[in-house]
């Protein structure tokens, strides 16, 4: 691990600015990272982080201030001169070739030949000398395409190594990962640390941070507000994040749940190709509880969302919404019945950016009353209510006119969640409903949830964070390749959450994370101390 006070910075930002427009993305950043260290650049969506990582990869250029690479200044026009002076991204989305083998995703963009012929046979020594190596089991061979999620992102970690990195950029890494895959990656960032490398990882996950960091950055606003110690509290970081002192608690009691308000039976869903992507599932929500649908994201929640509210045809089997069935009522029929929805893509399907903040919140009811009579809108009606929605959903906007496209991501969530929740409901179906959401904002978020919950609503919340999931649920049901793989209570530990992501029934994972229990027990009573 690196010691600050002797060992040489081996990447530096100075004084990086970038501007799109009026926006100051970054506003004269200063970041140093130095060999076998961990560097967190903690922040929430929309801080800036990306876009700083994205100048010192060479996606983009700088307005101001350089970057500084083994004590030489270096001005990237792209990837592949930031690749040339030791540096390596590993995408949020990663960026693989999915009907390419391992070994040909490796050499693509580095391709070397043999008599006119692509020389493979170096690419697949490469990719099982660097997976003995580092501890990344892949096979060469292997089609990216059938690969596993967390596999895929190895996959993008072994082409960084391919190219000699010696500083490597991890860029929001766990996003689709279970828990387990998590662990493993913060393994093999440990073992690329203690041989040297140096590592960014950017992150808003608290826990996260505190799990891997030798040093903290924190950015907010474009800026670097100050330094942080992993062994601050997870309250503390929070309030640096975002400016001020945030609760990380939901304030939910047990109640009793009231009758099913809805009913899946044998619930199946085909892509455009064919394929099944939701899997004859069964599932009833009774009014009252939060039930969370958990899962690695691509495993069906999407399409069982789309299905409920009807812009994704039910292929088989039947929904019902306080006994009233859906299968064939179109999306405006549903919504008259009481089914609120909060999209996990707010900005393609939750809002119409350049409409107002007003005319967002009646989207799905201008053409009734109160909002109109007849064909004519009532304009003071749909303002003295968008009035009184900014003010209760706390919507931070200049005006009721500004369009919601101006908003921060928080409020333009708010805005979504005020048109759903403004009206008697049967259902909300929530998906990814803080997806890109500052801390502060989660916490109003969450409360109006568990309220919703509590005036006799059925909420169906999707979600990948785990924390969000423990927080709020009251059952917790978990996908696996468009089935549900079992329902299990909030208080579930994070290791049965994981396996059951991974497709484990609900009792294996019980049994494996016991075994797993007494075996790290049994190896901890045998060390001498």
């Amino acid at each position: 691990m690196s010691d600050p006070a002797t060992d040489p910075v081996g990447l530096e930002l100075r004084g990086v600015t970038k501007r799109f427009g009026s926006l100051v993305a970054n506003d004269a950043v200063d970041l140093a990272v130095r060999p076998g260290e961990i560097h967190c650049l903690l922040g929430e969506n929309g801080a800036g982080k990306s876009t700083l990582m994205n100048i010192l990869y060479g996606l983009l250029q700088p307005d101001e201030g350089e970057i500084v690479v083994d004590g030489v200044p270096r001005q990237f026009a792209g990837p592949k001169q930031a690749i040339e002076a030791g540096i390596g991204m590993v995408h949020q989305h990663f960026m693989l070739v999915d009907v390419f083998s391992v070994a040909e995703n490796m050499i693509l963009g580095r391709e070397t030949s043999r008599g006119g012929f692509l020389n493979l046979a170096r690419a697949r020594r490469r990719v099982r000398e660097l997976s003995e190596r580092y501890g990344l089991r892949v096979d060469p061979d292997a089609k990216v395409e059938d690969l596993p999620v967390g596999v895929q992102q190895r996959v993008e970690i072994l082409k960084a190594l391919a190219n000699d990195a010696e500083y490597l950029i991890f860029d929001e890494p766990t996003a689709v990962l279970t828990p387990q895959e998590i662990d493993e990656l913060i393994a093999v960032m440990r073992a690329l640390r203690d041989e040297g490398k140096a590592i960014v990882f950017i992150t808003h996950k608290l826990r996260e941070v505190k799990a891997i960091a030798d040093k903290i950055t924190v950015i907010r606003r474009g800026a670097v507000v100050g330094q942080a110690d992993p062994s601050d509290s997870e309250a503390k970081l929070a309030e640096m994040m975002v400016g001020h002192e945030v609760s990380l608690l939901v304030s939910k009691e047990q109640r009793e749940v009231g009758d099913v308000r809805l009913r899946l039976e044998g619930l199946t869903v085909a892509a455009p190709n064919g394929s099944v992507v939701v899997d004859d599932l069964d599932l009833e929500v009774a009014g009252g509880e939060i039930v969370c649908i958990a899962g690695v994201q691509g495993n069906g929640q999407s399409e069982l969302a789309e299905a409920l509210v009807g812009t994704e045809p039910i292929s088989r089997g039947r929904a019902y919404l306080d006994d009233r069935p859906l299968n064939r009522l179109p999306t405006s029929r549903r919504i008259e019945l009481g089914l609120g929805y909060v999209p996990e893509d707010r900005q393609h399907d939750g809002f119409v950016g350049s409409y107002s903040v007003a005319e967002n919140l009646v989207l799905n009811s201008y053409h009734s009353a109160p909002y109109a009579r007849g064909l004519a809108l009532q304009s003071q009606v749909i303002a003295d209510s968008a009035r009184e929605r900014t003010a209760e959903f706390d919507i931070r906007t200049q005006s009721i006119d500004t369009p919601v496209s101006s908003l921060s991501g928080g409020n333009q969530q708010k805005v979504v969640l005020a048109r759903e929740m403004s009206r008697p409901l049967a259902v909300l179906i929530a998906s990814q409903p803080t997806r890109g959401v500052d801390v502060g904002a989660i916490e109003f978020l969450h409360q109006r949830l568990v309220e919703e919950r509590d005036r006799g609503t059925a909420v169906v919340i999707i979600s990948t964070e785990l924390d969000e999931v423990a927080a709020l649920a009251d059952r917790v049901a978990v996908m696996y390749r468009g089935k549900i793989v079992g329902i299990v209570p909030p208080n579930t530990s994070r290791e049965v959450l994981g396996l059951m992501m991974a497709g484990v029934s609900a009792d294996e994972a019980r049994q494996s994370a016991e075994t797993l229990t007494i075996e790290q027990s049994g190896e901890s009573e045998g060390v001498v101390t």
